[in-house]
């Protein structure tokens, strides 16, 4: 947030006191252990021109190793991955966490809540609420491109798109990220919005775990595992998806298949999502299970692992990579 006269301001909120560790002194360990939620949005950010897939080879390695120490250290806890491609990293956090024998489905979570905050501030203008809040628009498929799918037809209350902003709207939404890095002249990605997303996730999925009823984000996940999956595998022909899903105490209580209420409009826009995602997924899965013969040394990348309020974990990584 430097040269940001608002990330200063927020920056001077009291807050509790966080502490950090060092790889080199057994951090990773010591910042796991006995953690009940992981959050880990570590990484490279994107720069002009790049997509979320470019920074597959640096991001899935950081990943990886970050989520075996989770299989370590704390295979209980609930881990929520915000590191990009989430539609690659996900797959490969759950192929850690299944070689490992301790991966519960239910609490695994790719983190694609950005898109829903984007589709309800961008749909603002059609939908006659002044604060996109009083919006609720489910966005399904991936994390990426034209896999991010916004379900106008399902929206809470219900509007409509005026045929000739249609798809404007929808690739403002798939590519809003690209008008962030463009604004930053390359010196980073989503950074405000992105942590008010994450944070929105994150205390879903807390208020879920000590008992508040029908909490229900969209979100990432591994399907099989879930109650209600399997009719959006059959539908879908995927593992991994993100659709609304009912949060509860042992995570994600159940997938909520919107599919059945799909315009011919979101149809067109789910096939092309599948074929998209299907690649990503078996991208990732193949990152564990065939590891690259040369992978790069992402501890060349500024990184630290530090422990955050009270259990919850927070990886970061800098912004530069040489």
């Amino acid at each position: 947030m430097r040269g940001n006269t608002r990330g200063h301001r927020i920056a001077h909120k009291v807050i509790q006191k966080t502490s950090g560790f060092l790889k080199d002194d057994d951090g990773l360990k010591k910042a796991l252990t006995g953690t009940d939620l992981v959050v880990i949005p570590a990484g490279i950010p994107r720069k002009p021109g790049m997509t979320r897939d470019d920074l597959f080879k640096i991001n899935a390695g950081i990943v990886k190793e970050l989520v075996q120490g989770v299989a370590d250290y704390c295979p209980k806890a609930f881990v929520l991955i915000i590191s990009n491609p989430v539609n690659s990293t996900v797959p490969i956090a759950a192929e850690v966490l299944k070689a490992a024998g301790v991966f519960d489905p239910k609490k695994l979570f790719g983190v694609t809540t950005l898109d829903v905050v984007r589709a309800e501030t961008f749909s603002q203008e059609f939908n006659g609420q002044k604060n996109p809040a009083d919006t609720v628009i489910p966005v399904i498929g991936g994390h990426s491109g034209e896999t991010i799918v916004p379900m106008f037809s399902q929206a809470k209350p219900a509007f409509t798109v005026p045929a000739d902003r249609y798809d404007a709207l929808v690739n403002r939404i798939q590519f809003g990220g690209d008008e962030v890095v463009k604004a930053k002249s390359g010196a980073g990605s989503a950074t405000l919005s992105m942590a008010w997303a994450g944070f929105r996730f994150a205390e879903s999925v807390i208020k879920a775990v000590k008992g508040q009823k029908g909490i229900v984000e969209s979100t990432f996940v591994y399907l099989p595992g879930v109650q209600g999956g399997d009719s959006i595998i059959k539908k879908t022909g995927l593992e991994f998806f993100s659709t609304p899903v009912e949060l509860g105490a042992s995570g994600a209580e159940k997938a909520i298949d919107i599919l059945d209420g799909a315009t011919e409009k979101e149809k067109q826009l789910l096939d092309v999502c599948y074929k998209g995602l299907k690649g990503n997924i078996e991208k990732g899965i193949d990152f564990v299970k065939n590891p690259p013969q040369n992978p790069i040394d992402h501890y060349r990348c500024k990184s630290k692992v530090t422990n955050w309020m009270n259990g919850v974990l927070e990886s970061t990584a800098g912004s530069s990579c040489r």
